[in-house]
């Protein structure tokens, strides 16, 4: 990722956390309309939930492509994290199934043989 398409990414995600500020303030502003004493506006709450959905819409895609973006990008191709994890999870799973087979043989040997 290069340093400019990493500048456009943030600058992406700074306007993404502007609007979920701008969204906070639509929700608040229908909350202080419903509590309002002469009742709420049906047009306000109506226009502002509107705004409010496809403001969450829009937010939404535009997270998904940064993460979508994010992943493609492999800074530590020579890595062997990935590799490692999986070794770890392997050797995990080898131990509880010895763990099993040790429990399954003290279980047979509970039992006389017929035989």
């Amino acid at each position: 990722m290069d340093p400019q398409t990493q500048n456009t990414s943030l600058q992406r995600l700074q306007n993404v956390e502007r609007r979920v500020v701008r969204v906070l303030d639509i929700a608040g502003g229908v909350m202080e309309e419903l509590t309002s004493p002469s009742g709420p506006r049906k047009d306000f709450v109506n226009s502002h939930c509107r705004e409010f959905m496809q403001s969450i819409k829009d937010i939404q895609v535009t997270l998904r492509e940064e993460i979508k973006s994010a992943c493609e990008y492999r800074p530590f191709e020579k890595c062997d994290y990935n590799a490692r994890i999986a070794n770890e999870i392997c050797f995990q799973k080898l131990e509880y199934l010895l763990s099993q087979l040790d429990d399954l043989k003290k279980t047979l040997d509970q039992y006389p043989s017929s035989g």
